[in-house]
């Protein structure tokens, strides 16, 4: 399977940051109407689990979920606390799919939160992926989904960050899936950079080199940059654990 494709009209709906948060309980009936299968990513604009969402509303997007298993669910949160504080109010049915955003170390903690969901999948979305997660633990973790940042201010995922998520997901059994690179990739042609372990951006390369140096990336958006690690595309897809 390729790029997951996300159905934006999901089960729920929210009016996100920037225009004041709304819900929008005409749209739940809309899973009922649709026979065929579809893989939706459920609030591809919002947070399901934004504190200003109301308990009730949270449920009856849960058991819309639960009464159509022709579809597949995935939901995607940064509100990991709130999630498994009403977690076992839920209906938690093989079709849902539950993750959490880790962008960097400072939200590994999310990760802790997401293995108190009983979820048929549980996964992790590194995108932006903004720092290394060498402390990231994966014990019941499924699935973990990582990329670089793009658009406007975009800044460079290290190679490093990623390529120790893949082999650390391989030697543990954890499907990977990696998304995209973002606007930076790695090259040597005119106009790259050289990039920190950290992320920063050099002025020139050291002269010394030792583990974890700098390597020369460029800027060149995210339809140029593509989506391949060592030369080959990372599309595994996670099993259901029930």
């Amino acid at each position: 399977m390729g790029n997951p494709k996300y159905q934006r009209d999901g089960s729920s709906k929210t009016s996100g940051p920037g225009f004041g948060l709304t819900v929008h309980p005409d749209q739940l009936a809309l899973p009922h109407r649709w026979k065929s299968p579809r893989l939706i990513f459920v609030n591809s604009m919002s947070d399901l689990f934004h504190p200003e969402v109301p308990d009730e509303f949270i449920e009856d997007v849960f058991q819309v979920m639960a009464d159509t298993p022709q579809h597949t669910y995935q939901v995607l949160t940064k509100r990991a606390q709130r999630l498994s504080k009403i977690a076992p109010r839920l209906s938690w049915t093989k079709n849902i799919w539950m993750g959490v955003s880790i962008e960097s170390a400072r939200y590994n903690f999310r990760a802790n939160h997401l293995r108190k969901v009983p979820a048929s999948v549980r996964f992790i979305s590194a995108e932006p992926l903004l720092g290394r997660l060498t402390n990231l633990d994966l014990t019941g973790i499924d699935w973990l989904i990582a990329g670089g940042e793009s658009g406007p201010g975009a800044r460079p995922m290290h190679p490093t960050w990623a390529k120790e998520l893949r082999d650390r997901c391989k030697r543990e059994g954890v499907a990977f899936f990696f998304k995209q690179w973002g606007a930076w990739v790695p090259n040597l042609e005119l106009g790259a950079v050289p990039i920190a372990i950290d992320g920063a951006i050099l002025d020139s390369m050291p002269k010394i080199m030792a583990p974890g140096a700098p390597v020369k990336m460029r800027r060149v958006g995210k339809g140029a940059a593509g989506r391949t690690i060592d030369g080959r595309t990372w599309n595994e897809m996670p099993n259901t654990r029930n």
